[in-house]
C-alpha cells in the first residue's frame, strides 16, 4: 500500500486513554533533525531579472517605514524557523494566542492583522502536589529556563521526555509524567471553533481542563496555578499604564467564576485579559492579583510551596509606570484520592471589543460583542461563559470530527491534517467585525449591498502571516472551500464584499516594483487583488500589493466566476446567483480584451500576471487558459439557470471556439503544455494546469463538460509520474513544474517550489476523478514535508524547496485541504460511510 493511503498508526503510536488516536503528536523534547530557512536567495541566473525590482522594492519598503508602517511583506523581516508551533487559542475574528507545543503561550495576533513571534515567559502553568499537609513536588510545566533574574526563583527545565503534546485543532492534549510522583497530568485546551456555528465561534476564549490521575495508595492535593502577564512579549509591555484587579463573576449559573483582570492597552487598543477559575464543587480557587515578571516573584512561588494555594487579596493593583510589567496568577486546588482521578478547570480569555486598522478611518466591533457588548467590561462574562460553556463545544466538535476520525478507509495522516490546517481560519490575523462607526459611512455608497453583513457581518483574513494582505482573491480561491464547507455564510459575505469592490474605482496612481511602471490602484469593474492591508484601511482601500497592477491578471476575473458558482453548487441559494451574474457578466467581458487573436482563450502577457508572480507565462495558458473555458462554461449554466438564452449562446460560442484552440495549441498527447509561447519552457508539465476543471467538476458539471475526459486523465498520470513520484519517492507532495525530460524546470523560483495548497488542490482534483489512492498520496507529501519533516505545524507555508527552504510562513492556501473533503463527499461517499 501507499504510504500515504495507510490507515495504521505508527507502530510506535502509544494510545493515551483520553487522547484521540489521530492528529499531530510529538514529546516536548521533539529536535526536527531537517535544517530549515526562508528561501532568500535565488538561482544565480535568475538574479539578473530581479535587480530592478529589488532595487525599486527597498524604495518602496523604506517610504513606508518613513510615513511610520511597514511594508505588506517586509522582505527585511522574514520569520525565522521555529519548529515549535501548537494548537493555537481563541476563536474566530477575535484575535488569537499561539501556543507552542511545548508550552509557551507565542505568536501573539490581537491588534487587528498584526503578529508578534515573541514567547513570554511569565506565561506558564505551574502544578503543586502536597501529601499530609507537606509540598512534595512544585514545577513549572516549561521545558525551558528564562534568561536573567526575572523567575529564576521558580523550578524551570521540566524534562520534555516525560510528556507528549497531542494536537488537533481546535483542542489539543499535553500528558506530563511527574517522575516519582505516581501522577499523570493531561491539560485539555478547548477553543470554541464550530462548524456553521456564528456565535459560539467567535468567542475570544480557551479552556485548560486539566485532569490528574493519582496512581499512590493515599490521597493528594493537586494545585495548578496559571500566571499570565500583561502585553504580547513585545516592548509595548514596557510603556507603562496596565493594571490588575481581582474579580468574581455574578453570572447566574451554577458555578461561579473568579480570578484576575489584566487591564491593559495593546498599541491604542484598549484590552482586558482575564485569567480564571471554576468554582466547582471541592476545587478550592486563589489568585494573585500583581507580581513584577522581571523579579525572582520569590513571594508567589513560596506562597504556593508553603500552602499549595495563593494569598487572597481584594485590592486592585497600582498601574505599571513606563519600563515595567506586570502580572497575575490564579490557582485551582482540588483533592484526588488514592488511585483514582480528578480535575480542576481554568480559562484564558480577552476582551478588545472595538478595534480599528492603522488608517483609523473607521471603528469596527468584534462580532462576540452583539452578545457580551462593546464597553470593555465582558472579560468576567466571557470567563464565567467559557467555563460552564465548554462541555457543549466539546460536544459540537466532537459531532463534527467522529464521522472522520472514526472512519476506517481514510488515512490516518488526513485525519490530522484536514482539521490541524484549518487552524488559519482563526490564526490568519481573522477579523470577524460589525461596523460601528464611520463618519463617512453611507449605504447608498455601496453599490453591491451584502445581504448577509447585518446578520453574519463582515469577514477577512491575510493572505499569510508575512504577506499581509486581506482576502487575497487568487489565493482564497483555493481556501475557500474551508469557509464553503463550514461557515458558507462567511464565504458569501465576503463575496458580496467582492463584489462592492469590483464596481469600486480608486484613481490613485501606484508605482508598481516589478517594472516601475504606473497604473491605477485599483481600476472599475475588475476584481481586486485584495480588499487592502491592516496598515491602512481593508474594505476601503483595495489592493495593497504592488508588485504587478492585478488589473491585467489573468486569473482574477474567472476565479470569481468560478467561485461564485461553486457556492451556488452548494447552498442552492438563488438571490446570491441572481445578484452576483451581473458582475460576473461584466468581468467575464472585461476579459476579453486579453483574447489578443479572436481564439476563444485569454492570452497571458509575458509577465507573471496570475497567482504564479514570479512564473512568466505569454499567449494561451493551460493555467488561465483552462480557468477561463471553466468559466466560459459556468456562464452559460448561470445565464440558463436564470433565463437569459441570449447570454448563454453568446458565452457558449466563444466556450466552443475556444476549446478547439486550447486542445490545438496546448494538448501535446501527454498533457497541457504549460503556455503556448517559444520560451523554453513552454511544455512544462505544471501540476495545476487542471485548475479549470477541478472547478467545474467540484461544481457538480460533467466529467466532459468542456476538457476531453481521456485528456484529463492522461494529465493526471502524467503529472503524477514527473511533478510526485520523481520526489522521496512520491512523498514531498507536488512540484510547481517539471520539463519533459523528467528534470526541474529551474526557469523561475516559482517553478521549482512545492506549494502546499496546490498539492492539496491537485490531490482533490485526483480523488474527483476517481484516482482516489493517487490523490491521497499526492496530498500526503505536503502533510509529511510540512509537519513531519520540516517541524511546520501550524505554520504552513505558502512553498518549500528541496533542502530546507520555505517562503511564507502561516499561509491561507493549504486551507485548500478541505476541497479534498468537499471531494470526498460528493463523489465518494461510500468511502465516508
Amino acid at each position: 500500500m501507499l504510504e500515504g493511503n495507510s490507515k495504521d498508526l505508527p507502530k510506535d503510536w502509544r494510545q493515551i486513554s483520553g487522547v484521540p488516536d489521530y492528529g499531530f503528536r510529538v514529546k516536548l523534547n521533539q529536535k526536527f533533525e531537517q535544517k530549515c530557512g526562508p528561501m532568500t536567495i535565488p538561482r544565480i541566473h535568475i538574479l539578473p531579472s530581479l535587480v530592478g525590482l529589488t532595487f525599486r522594492y527597498i524604495g518602496y519598503t523604506l517610504s513606508r517605514y518613513r510615513n511610520g508602517k511597514r511594508p505588506y511583506i517586509d522582505h527585511n523581516n522574514l520569520i525565522k524557523h521555529k519548529p515549535m508551533y501548537g494548537v493555537p487559542i481563541g476563536g474566530i475574528g477575535c484575535g488569537t494566542i499561539g501556543r507552542g507545543y511545548k508550552g509557551e503561550f507565542c505568536r501573539f495576533a490581537l491588534i487587528p492583522g498584526m503578529y508578534y513571534w515573541n514567547e513570554v515567559d511569565a506565561d506558564q502553568f505551574i502544578v503543586n502536589i502536597r501529601k499530609r499537609g507537606q509540598t512534595v513536588y512544585q514545577q513549572v510545566l516549561s521545558t525551558k529556563r528564562p534568561k536573567g533574574k526575572g523567575l529564576n526563583s521558580w523550578n524551570w527545565a521540566y524534562n520534555g521526555e516525560f510528556a507528549t503534546y497531542h494536537g488537533l485543532y481546535p483542542r489539543a492534549w499535553t500528558v506530563y509524567e511527574l517522575p516519582g510522583q505516581n501522577v499523570t497530568l493531561v491539560c485539555r485546551q478547548i477553543s470554541p471553533v464550530i462548524p456553521h456555528d456564528y456565535k459560539e465561534s467567535t468567542i475570544p476564549a480557551a479552556v485548560f481542563v486539566w485532569t490528574v490521575e493519582n496512581r499512590n495508595s493515599e490521597p493528594i492535593d493537586v494545585s495548578i496555578t496559571f500566571t499570565f502577564k500583561n502585553g504580547q512579549g513585545s516592548s509595548q509591555d514596557l510603556k507603562g499604564g496596565a493594571w490588575n484587579e481581582p474579580f468574581v463573576s455574578n453570572e447566574e449559573v451554577a458555578d461561579k467564576t473568579s480570578g484576575v483582570l489584566i487591564h491593559q492597552k495593546l498599541k491604542d487598543n484598549p484590552c482586558t485579559m482575564a485569567i480564571s477559575a471554576r468554582h466547582r464543587e471541592g476545587v478550592r480557587v486563589s489568585h494573585c492579583v500583581a507580581f513584577d515578571p522581571k523579579t525572582p516573584a520569590k513571594d508567589l512561588w513560596y506562597d504556593l510551596m508553603q500552602n499549595g494555594v495563593l494569598g487572597q487579596s481584594t485590592e486592585r493593583s497600582k498601574e505599571t509606570t513606563k519600563g515595567k510589567e506586570i502580572a497575575g496568577a490564579v490557582c485551582a486546588q482540588c483533592t484526588v484520592e488514592a488511585n483514582s482521578s480528578n480535575y480542576v478547570e481554568l480559562s484564558l480569555t480577552w476582551d478588545m471589543p472595538v478595534i480599528h486598522f492603522a488608517n483609523k478611518g473607521r471603528l469596527y466591533c468584534r462580532r462576540y460583542c452583539r452578545w457580551f457588548g462593546s464597553e470593555g467590561d465582558a472579560s468576567p462574562r466571557l470567563s464565567s461563559y467559557a467555563l460552564n460553556n465548554y462541555p457543549m463545544w466539546e460536544k459540537k466538535i466532537e459531532e463534527w470530527q467522529n464521522p472522520v476520525l472514526q472512519n476506517l478507509n481514510l488515512p490516518t495522516w488526513y485525519k490530522s491534517a484536514l482539521f490541524n490546517e484549518l487552524y488559519y481560519v482563526s490564526d490568519g490575523g481573522t477579523v470577524w467585525v460589525d461596523i460601528k462607526q464611520d463618519p463617512d459611512y453611507n449605504k447608498s455608497d455601496h453599490i453591491i449591498e451584502n445581504p448577509l453583513q447585518e446578520e453574519y457581518g463582515k469577514f477577512a483574513y491575510l493572505e499569510g502571516h508575512e504577506y499581509r494582505m486581506y482576502n487575497t482573491y487568487d489565493v482564497h480561491h483555493y481556501a475557500s472551500f474551508a469557509l464553503a464547507m463550514l461557515w458558507p455564510k462567511l464565504q458569501i459575505s465576503l463575496q458580496y464584499d467582492i463584489a462592492n469592490a469590483i464596481r469600486m474605482e480608486d484613481r490613485t496612481s501606484v508605482k508598481f516594483v516589478m517594472d516601475g511602471n504606473k497604473n491605477l490602484a485599483k481600476v472599475k469593474d475588475m476584481v481586486p487583488h485584495d480588499i487592502g492591508d491592516p496598515e491602512d484601511e481593508p474594505w476601503l482601500l483595495n489592493n495593497a500589493y504592488h508588485v504587478h497592477p492585478t488589473s491585467e491578471w489573468k486569473d482574477l476575473n474567472i476565479k470569481f466566476v468560478l467561485q461564485v458558482f461553486r457556492d451556488y453548487a452548494g447552498t442552492k441559494d438563488e438571490k446570491y446567483l441572481k445578484d452576483m451574474y451581473p458582475l460576473a457578466k461584466d468581468v467575464m467581458n472585461n476579459s476579453l480584451r486579453w483574447d489578443t487573436d479572436d481564439d476563444g482563450i485569454i492570452d497571458n502577457g509575458g509577465f507573471a500576471d496570475q497567482t504564479y508572480d514570479a512564473w512568466i507565462v505569454t499567449g494561451a495558458s493551460a493555467y488561465c487558459g483552462g480557468m477561463w473555458l471553466s468559466a466560459l462554461k459556468i456562464m452559460v449554466e448561470m445565464a440558463e439557470k436564470l433565463d437569459l438564452p441570449e447570454d448563454a449562446q453568446y458565452f457558449n460560442a466563444i466556450l466552443e471556439k475556444g476549446k478547439v484552440s486550447f486542445e490545438t495549441k496546448l494538448w501535446n498527447g501527454s498533457y497541457y503544455n504549460y503556455d503556448s509561447s517559444k520560451a523554453v519552457y513552454h511544455d512544462s508539465v505544471m501540476s495545476d494546469q487542471l485548475a479549470g476543471h477541478w472547478f467545474l467538476k467540484a461544481s457538480g458539471l460533467p466529467d466532459d463538460a468542456v476538457f476531453p475526459k481521456e485528456n484529463i486523465h492522461t494529465a493526471l498520470d502524467t503529472i503524477y509520474k514527473h511533478n510526485i513520484l520523481p520526489f522521496k519517492n512520491g512523498t514531498m507532495g507536488a512540484i510547481n513544474g517539471m520539463r519533459p525530460n523528467g528534470k526541474k524546470d529551474l526557469t523561475s523560483v516559482q517553478s521549482e517550489e512545492f506549494w502546499t495548497g496546490v498539492t492539496y488542490g491537485l490531490g482533490a482534483t485526483m480523488i474527483q476523478e476517481g484516482k482516489v489512492e493517487m490523490g491521497f498520496q499526492t496530498a500526503y507529501g505536503a502533510y509529511r514535508t510540512v509537519y513531519e519533516d520540516y517541524g511546520l505545524a501550524y505554520q504552513s507555508p505558502e512553498a518549500y524547496m528541496e533542502g530546507g527552504y520555505y517562503r511564507s510562513l502561516g499561509y491561507m492556501r493549504p486551507l485548500c485541504i478541505w476541497s479534498i473533503q468537499w471531494a470526498l463527499e460528493r463523489f465518494h461517499p461510500n468511502i465516508l460511510k
